[in-house]
């Protein structure tokens, strides 16, 4: 059953003083350009188009964020990596996202990564601004239907190699829903406070 109905859209931030108040609980989902960000975001919420999303990478350009019921949000991040947006519109995230991670409502952050490219060094660098010391980060490695299993196992042995203990990780699928039962599970323990179901989620396809 769908218990996110009345999500929507909230407000599109281009500057800290426009986020909302910092109360409740907040959930932010962030990675590469056309890793699968927002099917990841619509899938776990069962939402089929509440996130943009396209073929064309760097859709999300602002801090996005969603409205799930009272006091209760998604951030979505702009991609990182490849997409086509211009140099000043880069420098402005910084401060931006520098500001998100201030935010005493912001439980954790779900780190997409393409099953197929691994965890690089961007991916690194989301994991050391979340802090895993304060908040939970769990990586999602999307778009295993791309991959057979001898080579999903292999992507999830490496990843977990690559995270050590700074960040749980599992297999996922928007289009199949491989993983989408225990990366819905992760999204529910951390707006109810609880970040230990974090460390149980790595699933095998």
């Amino acid at each position: 059953m769908n218990r996110f109905t009345e999500a929507k859209f909230l407000l599109s931030a281009a500057a800290a003083a426009q986020f909302p108040a910092d109360s409740g609980a907040e959930v932010a989902f962030a990675g590469r350009s056309n890793s699968g960000k927002s099917s990841a975001i619509n899938a776990i919420l069962g939402r089929r188009a509440l996130a943009r999303t396209g073929k064309t990478p760097g859709q999300t350009r602002l801090v996005n964020f969603f409205e799930l019921g009272p006091q209760q949000r998604v951030i979505d991040l702009p991609g990182y990596g490849y997409a086509q947006v211009s140099e000043r519109e880069r420098r402005g995230w910084g401060p931006l996202i520098e500001a998100l991670r201030t935010r005493q409502s912001l439980r954790g952050l779900f780190l997409i990564v393409d099953a197929r490219r691994g965890v690089g060094a961007e991916d690194r660098g989301l994991i050391d601004w979340a802090d895993p010391s304060v908040r939970s980060v769990h990586v999602l490695l999307s778009k295993a239907d791309k991959l057979n299993r001898t080579e999903a196992m292999q992507a999830l042995k490496a990843a977990r190699a690559a995270l050590g203990v700074r960040a749980s990780v599992q297999l996922f699928s928007a289009l199949h829903g491989t993983g989408l039962d225990e990366a819905r599970g992760v999204f529910l323990a951390w707006l109810a406070g609880d970040a230990a179901q974090t460390q149980s989620a790595s699933v095998d396809p």
